[in-house]
């Protein structure tokens, strides 16, 4: 039996349960009403300069942290051309070879209630090449939901008029990469659709077992910079082929790079088509900047893919 609806917790607010006690429902619209004014204030920040974006890359931790670099990737939505929205993101915590689909049929906000689109699943599902989430595992995974009160307030204006396409993300292989990046092309193409990649950057410290320094750069927290701005310029490149090979080369440990694999190889086969576009990065923070070895930061990156 399909579950008729998905209660996690948000970072920034709670997704409530369908029945709430009065004194709980005042707490979900108090905290409702705190997001939508985080929200807006962010994107009240950001400028709209690759508007319409029809694919973002969008950070997906605690909002404290990278609320305001997420805006200006969720600055450059269009909700009057856009009526689905694909969002992409890294399993966190099962181990995937494939990617998976949720088994809910909605997504409950702080702000209002994000519906999946069924057609588009059951496409999916006949091409032989996705799996069922388990409701577990849906619920532990943060990386689509921390896209989700970012996803309802850029849509909010067309709020009735649109659906969402959430996708979990295995560790591919590059041929997988490919397959899934054929797949869903036929999806990216169409200026009705936007593709959210949810993806952090460089997560640096013992904590993570990932220190790489450079030290040419100077204090540890600008070689993370450069190593992390080395491949955003790759990914601005639009080339799947060199983005493995800098990955396979830093070992960067950007947890939505097989997302993001799969929206360069996307576009990689619409390009053979004739089809023009350009990807930029608009913003770039760090949850800290790390000095010394005990130290330990997470970066975070916001940019958008237009079609010319």
């Amino acid at each position: 039996m399909v579950p008729k609806q998905l209660s996690v917790q948000c970072g920034a607010g709670v997704l409530y349960p369908k029945t709430l006690k009065a004194k709980e429902l005042n707490r979900v619209t108090e905290a409702g009403a705190q997001l939508n004014a985080q929200l807006e204030g962010w994107l009240s920040q950001a400028q709209s300069t690759l508007r319409p974006a029809r694919a973002v890359i969008a950070p997906h931790a605690g909002y404290t942290y990278c609320g305001a670099c997420a805006a200006h990737a969720y600055k450059q939505v269009d909700p009057t051309v856009t009526r689905r929205v694909f969002i992409l993101g890294p399993s966190h915590h099962v181990p995937l070879s494939r990617c998976a689909l949720s088994p809910a049929e909605v997504y409950r906000t702080p702000l209002y209630d994000l519906r999946i689109d069924q057609k588009i699943y059951a496409d999916l599902w006949k091409t032989g090449m996705f799996e069922r989430m388990t409701l577990p595992t849906d619920e532990e995974e943060h990386s689509i939901e921390m896209q989700l009160p970012f996803t309802a307030k850029a849509m909010e204006s067309h709020k009735d008029e649109f659906s969402i396409v959430p996708v979990l993300v295995g560790a591919l292989s590059e041929s997988k990469e490919q397959e899934y990046g054929k797949i869903l092309s036929k999806y990216l193409v169409d200026p009705a659709n936007l593709f959210v990649i949810s993806s952090d950057f460089c997560h640096w410290g013992q904590r993570f077992r990932y220190t790489y320094y450079d030290e040419t750069q100077g204090e540890i927290y600008r070689s993370i910079e450069h190593l992390d701005k080395m491949g955003m310029g790759i990914i601005e490149q639009l080339d799947p082929i060199s983005f493995s090979n800098y990955l396979k080369k830093y070992h960067n440990t950007i947890c939505g790079r097989h997302p993001i694999g799969v929206l360069l190889n996307a576009v990689t086969e619409l390009r053979k088509n004739g089809t023009d576009m350009s990807f930029s990065f608009l913003n770039y923070a760090q949850s800290s900047q790390c000095r010394n070895w005990q130290d330990s930061s997470v970066s975070y990156a916001a940019g958008a893919l237009i079609v010319h």
